[in-house]
């Protein structure tokens, strides 16, 4: 990559953050910056857009609980959605076609229905991006958002295996015994320790995975995906994760910067590339009606239909495959290519901002929810009323609920929003419930003045950490709140959100550390 593209970069990343909105909206526009300036796509730069791609979703399998896919919310959801999507979009673009309008004119209704078809997926990379900034990725509408990009990820290697004509490999039935290297792989964790060879442990199964897949007929970042999911499971999973997470965002700088340098469109190219943007907004609505159709709440509908509110970058390969096969000119790429780009710019704020916007809305979308809760959605009932709950088993959050069972004894409730990581709590002896304290219709379930004198938030996000605090003084909780803060000058806006205790973390590792120390003196005095 040219020194000039990463300081372009840089300077229009840095721009658009001034306005509030995510830097990588300014990775899209430093790409047609690059592209009015006459650079064109390189090897380099596509190679390292897909290493990017392929980390996250490496990353997105270290963290996926397959049995999510299998609930009707989230199959259920994407298969109608993307169903009604193809038919109705291919519709308008065939009648558009039919009257010979431009550029429409020049398509069938199998190539309507294609460009439909690309259309109606949604952005695993946009959605991903969005949830992380926001430390969203294990909530409930983060879990349903990314449940359903997994499902159209599906749609998207059984579409190309046909339209391709190639048949996966005889040797892909192989990659069913894929289950039985996970004590190697977990062995492999065990031994490269923590630091630069977990990290390159981490790339080079990604390559190895993508490789094989790929020999096979399969997508290849299906592999880097099978291979996060292998060691979902091993205790480094977590780490593993964060230590890529720098890393796989850098080169996703490389996917956004490859996304505007497939060129300027002309006047007809953008009009309608503008023409299919304004047509997010429905798929938005669709997704909002299904999920509360299938009884997910009306803040969890709105929250993942903002995720998803996108067009994915998937059309591109659509489009590239249609140009290949000489269904469509290559002015459709750009068309697509354009389309891709603007949704990512036009849905960034809205996702910014999407708490707010539930709160200004929420009269008007309660009437959409359904009368009957699912299970995860239950009341929540204790035998007997905490008196400290801790928000965030991480690994602070554990720290903190087993230093406090200690003074409390068995009167200490955890608190995690991933489903996962509460059973394996379970599993330990620590009494955990499954849910997300940033959403304002938690505290509906959950009565926070039955006598609770404490709750430690174990998150590190100063943002969450802030709201959380108000959402619990809002509902009357009047007890004591501790919180942490990564950086001095987060001490003191803590304390204005209203926690009584903000506790600077490297402090508390140092007063930690101390009482270690200390108590072993007292140990060798006392032998």
């Amino acid at each position: 990559m040219d020194p000039l593209w990463v300081v372009i970069a840089f300077l229009v990343g840095l721009a658009i953050k001034q306005f509030g909105l995510p830097p990588m909206v300014g990775f899209l526009g430093a790409g047609f910056v690059l592209s009015a300036m006459g650079v064109e796509q390189s090897d380099a730069l596509d190679y390292m857009a897909d290493l990017g791609v392929n980390l996250l979703l490496f990353s997105i399998g270290l963290k996926l609980d397959l049995r999510s896919l299998a609930k009707p919310e989230v199959w259920g959801v994407a298969s109608i959605h993307m169903l009604v999507t193809t038919l109705g979009v291919g519709g308008g673009v065939f009648a558009l076609s039919m009257i010979g309008l431009g550029m429409f004119a020049e398509l069938s209704l199998a190539t309507s229905l294609l460009i439909a078809f690309a259309f109606s997926f949604s952005s695993t990379v946009f959605a991903v991006k969005v949830l992380e900034q926001k430390s969203e990725m294990k909530s409930r509408h983060g879990s349903e958002a990314i449940g359903v990009l997994i499902v159209q990820d599906i749609f998207a290697i059984v579409f190309l295996t046909v339209s391709l004509g190639k048949v996966p490999s005889v040797w892909a039935f192989g990659l069913l015994l894929l289950p039985l290297i996970r004590p190697l792989l977990g062995q492999l964790m065990d031994r490269v320790g923590h630091g630069e060879l977990l990290i390159l442990a981490g790339l080079v199964l990604v390559y190895c995975f993508t490789t094989v897949f790929g020999l096979v007929q399969l997508k290849p970042d299906l592999g880097a995906l099978i291979a996060g999911l292998l060691l979902g499971s091993h205790p480094k999973a977590s780490e593993l994760a964060k230590s890529l997470l720098s890393l796989k965002d850098l080169l996703l700088v490389a996917f956004f910067l490859s996304i505007g340098l497939n060129g300027l469109p002309g006047i007809e190219q953008l009009l309608i590339a503008v023409g299919l943007v304004a047509l997010v907004p429905l798929k938005v609505i669709g997704f909002f009606w299904l999920m509360t159709r299938f009884r997910l709440r009306a803040r969890t509908a709105m929250l993942s239909s903002l995720a998803l509110a996108n067009a994915s970058e998937f059309g591109l390969i659509v489009g590239d495959l249609g140009v290949s096969k000489g269904w469509i000119s290559s002015e459709w790429l750009v068309v697509l290519a354009i389309t891709v780009s603007l949704s990512f710019i036009l849905a960034a704020p809205f996702n910014a901002h999407a708490h707010g916007l539930f709160g200004r809305f929420v009269k008007y979308l309660m009437h959409f929810e359904s009368h009957t809760r699912l299970p995860d959605d239950q009341h929540i009932e204790f035998d007997k009323p905490p008196r400290a709950i801790v928000i965030a088993l991480g690994r602070t959050g554990t720290a903190a609920y087993d230093a406090l069972r200690e003074h409390f004894g068995d009167d200490v409730v955890g608190l995690d929003a991933d489903p996962t990581s509460a059973e394996r709590h379970r599993e330990a002896g620590r009494t955990v419930i499954v849910g997300d304290a940033t959403d304002p219709d938690f505290y509906e379930r959950l009565n926070t003045t039955c006598g609770c004198e404490l709750i430690v938030i174990g998150l590190q996000s100063k943002s969450e950490a802030g709201t959380i605090t108000r959402l619990l003084r809002a509902s009357g909780f009047t007890g004591h709140i501790v919180a942490m803060a990564r950086f001095r000058d987060e001490i003191e806006q803590l304390r204005e959100a209203g926690v009584d205790t903000p506790c600077y973390l490297h402090d508390e590792m140092g007063i930690g550390l101390a009482s270690s120390a200390l108590e072993c003196l007292e140990q060798d005095k006392a032998a």
